[in-house]
């Protein structure tokens, strides 16, 4: 007997499929920082905040992130394209996992989730950042989905239960 899923299996499902979107466009963003050359990542980024810039040329965000990617070492842009890879594909397998309702899945979610979340905690206490706050608040939100997704499949109900 089959039951509708409920509110927060659907919030579950939607923020699975949004860490998703996120673990893709951080693969891409390592593979771009992998294989570009230092000029093609500074034109890239000119290319994304030109816009905000003919409206205000002072702006900070954009001018912060032109200065750098002009001046990226070598060092920095291969730690970075290592972190954004290994991060996105870890995600992107947390979530295949969480969403095809792999029972193992679960607390490795849940424990690697939960780093990721003390360490935005971490550096929310240490560079208070409005953004940063609002993502680490959906993230937590994230996290007790999958706790509560983990109690129901791990009961048999799966996304079916209410």
């Amino acid at each position: 007997m089959s039951q509708k899923p409920d509110r927060l299996h659907r919030l579950f499902r939607m923020g699975m499929w949004l860490k998703g979107m996120d673990g893709l466009v951080e693969v891409a963003g390592g593979l771009v920082l992998a294989v570009a050359s230092q000029h093609r990542i500074a034109t890239l980024v000119h290319h994304l905040v030109r816009g905000e810039l003919s409206e205000d040329p002072g702006d900070l965000v954009a001018n912060a992130l032109l200065g750098l990617a002009r001046h990226l070492s070598v060092g920095t842009r291969t730690f970075v394209a290592a972190y954004l890879l290994v991060h996105g594909l870890v995600k992107l397998g947390l979530v295949g996992g969480l969403l095809a309702e792999r029972r193992r899945v679960f607390p490795v979610a849940l424990t690697v989730l939960g780093l990721f979340l003390g360490y935005q905690v971490y550096r929310l206490a240490v560079m208070p950042s409005v953004w940063l706050g609002a993502l680490t608040v959906v993230d937590a939100a994230i996290l007790g989905l999958v706790a509560r997704e983990w109690r129901l499949v791990a009961r048999g109900g799966g996304a079916t239960a209410g």
